[in-house]
């Protein structure tokens, strides 16, 4: 199993499929149906390369099973920390341990940039996320955000996380 950051050798449209497969899977019952079954081929395909994003990708025998992405928080008010964007494993990896992997590489890198807090939002209803998360040391805090995917509106809640100095 190798986790790094992406690389201009990998494929992005085997990036996006992870996040399509992921979302399909993680959201059925919260998403609307129809909207995770219209996620075309490569949805996330040019997203993944912004500027601001540092993406990582973990495989395994040499084949892409997950992928993240962190940066500097996105959100004025925590402009000071750092961000856990995405985390996202093809369904077949999920529960084996592969998923708190790619999350301590993401707090790691974070903490190497120098952040001593690390936010990220988890959908209100996605209770196997929370949960992960939880377990992992993030605390949920008071903070919600109102998204509205596929005319469908949905709470976020944010998580925070307190670096430890190693």
């Amino acid at each position: 199993m190798e986790i790094r950051f992406i690389d201009r050798n990998d494929s992005l449209t085997g990036i996006s499929n992870i996040y399509e497969q992921s979302w399909k899977y993680a959201y059925k019952g919260i998403v609307p149906q129809s909207y995770l079954d219209s996620i075309p081929s490569g949805h996330w395909a040019d997203r993944i390369t912004k500027a601001e994003m540092k993406n990582l990708v973990m495989l395994e025998n040499d084949l892409l099973i997950g992928t993240a992405s962190i940066c500097r928080s996105r959100w004025e008010q925590y402009k000071e920390y750092g961000e856990i964007v995405s985390i996202y494993l093809l369904p077949d990896h999920i529960g084996q341990g592969f998923g708190r992997l790619l999350l301590e590489r993401c707090v790691a890198e974070l903490e190497k940039q120098g952040y001593k807090h690390i936010l990220l939002w988890v959908l209100e209803d996605n209770l196997r996320a929370r949960r992960f998360y939880e377990n992992n040391g993030f605390l949920c805090t008071r903070e919600r955000l109102c998204v509205d995917i596929a005319g469908k509106e949905l709470q976020e809640w944010m998580y925070l996380y307190e670096c430890t100095d190693r």
